[in-house]
């Protein structure tokens, strides 16, 4: 790819200044470059809402060493002494008890023992082997720890992105119920039952004959959550084998389910970070059928 350097004359935000670079390019492809693609004085960032000030280079194109890291795994899209953020792909485990398989931490630690980093990744949060998207993790116990002390604290905005089967309604609601681990799968109450409460809040984006294009965030992080709740809507998440339909004959091999927005307050810094990927094309096709 072609390096093209655009020089700061005003603040603005990352995100604010590309769109206003590439009057002709869709939000979406700018997000999609944001992702990938972009540097602020040779440090590459996806951070949407980097504080630019006069003076500085933002640069397109000409990877660096991330992402010619990039795997069938994971992408890092942010590094700095602290922390990392990364983008896991579909089909693989956040952490695993078994050394053989492939994990989001275990590649962290193959890339930190080749770029000869002192450092050790610790697990943040989780998501389900089948769900991409974003997460963090920490170069040190500390830092993991001062998330878990303050987990709600911290993270102030977190969003994930579905595709649901039919057509929801209402529209924009919010699913409330107690979750308990069953033998095989997480079970659902209206009532308490001795469960942990569970509360996801939804908002259709867009919808077909067949699809829902659906937002959700949480108030809380139970296990299966989102795949939960969404059946108790009776609209399962596409290609869900736990929870949705047994005859679910779906064009995309794999569960329609992204984490695609992540915003926190760094724990050692205090600023605010902001991530979002762009929604994964494999779901945006399906709404078109």
């Amino acid at each position: 790819m072609k390096k093209t350097e655009f020089k700061v004359t005003q603040p603005a935000e990352l995100l604010s200044f590309l769109l206003a670079q590439m009057p002709d390019a869709s939000r979406t492809k700018v997000k999609e470059l944001l992702a990938h693609s972009v540097s602020v004085d040779g440090r590459r960032t996806s951070q949407f809402n980097f504080p630019l000030v006069p003076g500085m280079v933002v640069s397109i194109g000409k990877p660096n060493f991330r992402e010619r890291f990039r795997n069938s795994s994971i992408d890092i899209v942010y590094e700095d002494n602290y922390l990392v953020v990364v983008n896991k792909h579909e089909g693989v485990l956040s952490n695993s008890k078994f050394p053989n398989d492939v994990t989001a931490l275990g590649e962290l630690n193959h890339y930190f023992d080749y770029t000869h980093q002192k450092c050790t990744a610790h697990i943040v949060h989780r998501l389900d082997r089948d769900t991409s998207g974003l997460m963090v993790f920490s170069k040190t116990k500390e830092v993991s720890q001062r998330f878990e002390a303050d987990w709600k604290g911290l993270v102030y905005d977190r969003a994930y992105v579905a595709v649901a089967w039919g057509k929801i309604e209402p529209p924009q609601g919010t699913v409330r119920s107690w979750l308990t681990d069953g033998e095989y799968c997480v079970l659902s109450s209206p009532v308490d039952n001795g469960g942990k409460l569970a509360v996801t809040h939804y908002k259709v984006v867009r919808s077909c004959r067949r699809y829902s294009l659906v937002e959700l965030k949480l108030d809380t992080g139970r296990r299966n959550q989102i795949r939960v709740h969404l059946r108790e809507l009776k609209h399962p998440v596409v290609h869900d084998p736990m929870y949705g339909y047994k005859d679910d004959v779906s064009p995309i091999n794999r569960l329609a389910l992204h984490a695609f927005r992540l915003c926190f307050r760094h724990p050692v810094t205090g600023k605010d970070l902001r991530f979002e990927t762009p929604y994964p094309s494999s779901f945006l096709k399906l709404m078109e059928l």
